[in-house]
């Protein structure tokens, strides 16, 4: 691997106009941006639907894409919205993701575009193309005839003609407009590493449509359900509640529809990083009537059978394995023998004893973070430490100024100049900002992922010291 540096921020925390961040003008400048600081990777999460408490990594499609990602812009420029219909949909704050309001809204002015569209040939030839997406845009227009109401619980199956092409026309301007952005960033050296949740939810037409390949009754409801034991997030352990797979099924086909899936997400990105990594050696299944995740147990995964296939599907691009939480000697084994990098976190490094992730202990075969989505800021962090385990840190990173709150600069060049392939911090930790701007607490259903920032925050990052610790560390 060789030694590089890049920024997690999801395109939702994007700056723009319009309640959310898109595939619009500001993703390429956030590309100039990188480019220019000497970066080589833009790493994104989950493209797919959110859902209620608008989590990218439970979704009504593991292979469509969000619909609030779409430039409205493009729309206009097309001639399929009106400036007067851009005006209404005109944001009221730029430094939260309006959920509430996109959830209202959005829908009804992405209609109003595709009833305008004239290509009709061509997006329904693009959909036809990848059965994946044909069926998330048929359960769309199902659920929606269904009263939104879960899959399992259906009584027509009668819709709306206008509402299945909608959801076409949603999903041909999603991939068309990435698609030019992913050129952009390639073009100006820039990489994209994509994220993929390791399950599905119960309400999706990944389930729907694949029903025999989990581990469901004869209604069609999880028999057990995922999540994890306790851990450093949760004390009760964190109850996600997707469906199991039934992996001896899916073995009969060569796991099709993981393979099927992983080629998809490769076409998007340049790199990938498979969330939940550990559950191809043992997964964590809680009976479906507990409450808690406590009471579930482990079960042995597919493990290198699997792996094996998926390195056959991506070649020489890059696969990141994340092997976080509850980690045995059986899955440090299988992320060694994948070849795929793990991941460190410096803020799991200092809590008492020697830790994998301290940076001394970084391989170079690892991605290093300063935190990901789910960890506070590193400021944040700074503040939550108690008075001990901050001095033995900063100790660490050679700090020794009384002053701790101005301690970032020097976490972050020992983080850099790690022995680990690849750095990434969050964009929230190149801005120094704290605990207000965490984008996620697992665990916690209410008032996640909204973090957004805006076009005159990021000018205020220092470029040159940024370049000038890419240039200082061969990265």
């Amino acid at each position: 691997m060789k030694r590089s540096s890049g920024v997690l921020m999801h395109i939702s925390s994007l700056p723009g106009k319009y309640s959310c961040g898109s595939f619009g003008k500001e993703a390429r400048e956030f590309i100039d941006f990188l480019a220019d600081c000497g970066f080589s990777y833009w790493q994104v999460l989950p493209f797919c639907p959110i859902d209620e408490y608008n989590s990218p990594y439970k979704s009504h499609s593991s292979f469509g894409g969000n619909p609030y990602f779409i430039d409205l812009d493009v729309l206009f420029q097309k001639g399929l919205l009106t400036e007067e219909e851009l005006k209404t949909a005109e944001q009221e704050t730029p430094y939260l993701c309006e959920f509430e309001r996109l959830s209202k809204e959005r829908l009804e002015l992405l209609s109003k575009a595709a009833k305008r569209a004239e290509n009709i040939e061509e997006i329904e030839a693009v959909i036809t193309q990848n059965s994946h997406l044909e069926n998330f845009c048929r359960f769309m227009a199902l659920k929606t005839a269904n009263h939104f109401l879960p899959w399992q619980e259906w009584k027509t199956e009668k819709f709306d003609p206008e509402i299945l092409f909608l959801w076409k026309f949603i999903q041909f301007e999603f991939f068309s407009q990435w698609k030019e952005i992913k050129a952009y960033a390639n073009q100006k050296g820039i990489g994209i590493i994509g994220d993929i949740p390791f399950y599905v939810s119960p309400d999706s037409s990944d389930l729907w449509a694949n029903t025999d390949l989990f581990q469901l009754d004869e209604r069609n409801r999880p028999t057990a359900v995922a999540g994890v034991p306790p851990d450093y997030f949760c004390e009760d352990g964190q109850l996600w509640g997707n469906p199991l797979y039934d992996w001896d099924k899916m073995k009969e086909d060569g796991y099709r529809w993981w393979l099927e899936r992983i080629s998809f997400m490769l076409e998007l990105f340049d790199g990938l990083r498979i969330d939940h990594f550990r559950a191809f050696e043992a997964y964590w299944a809680v009976p479906a009537e507990e409450e808690t995740a406590r009471n579930g147990k482990w079960v042995k995964g597919p493990g290198m059978d699997l792996i094996e296939k998926i390195k056959e599907v991506a070649g020489e691009k890059l696969v990141i394995a994340e092997d976080l939480g509850h980690i045995t000697k059986e899955v440090e084994a299988l992320v060694e023998e994948s070849g795929f990098p793990g991941m460190r976190v410096f803020q799991f490094g200092f809590f008492g004893g020697e830790s994998t992730h301290m940076p001394h202990n970084y391989p170079q075969n690892s991605i290093a973070y300063g935190g990901t989505h789910d960890n506070n800021t590193l400021l944040g962090y700074l503040w939550e430490l108690d008075d001990d385990q901050r001095k033995n840190m900063l100790a660490y990173c050679g700090y020794t100024d009384a002053d701790w709150t101005k301690a970032l600069p020097a976490i972050i060049r020992t983080i850099w100049r790690s022995h680990a392939g690849t750095v990434i911090l969050t964009i929230q930790d190149l801005l120094g900002y704290g605990s207000d701007t965490r984008l996620n607490f697992p665990g916690r259903a209410e008032n996640n992922w909204r973090y957004r920032v805006t076009a005159d925050q990021i000018k205020t990052i220092d470029k040159d010291w940024i370049r000038g610790l890419n240039t200082l560390y061969y990265r």
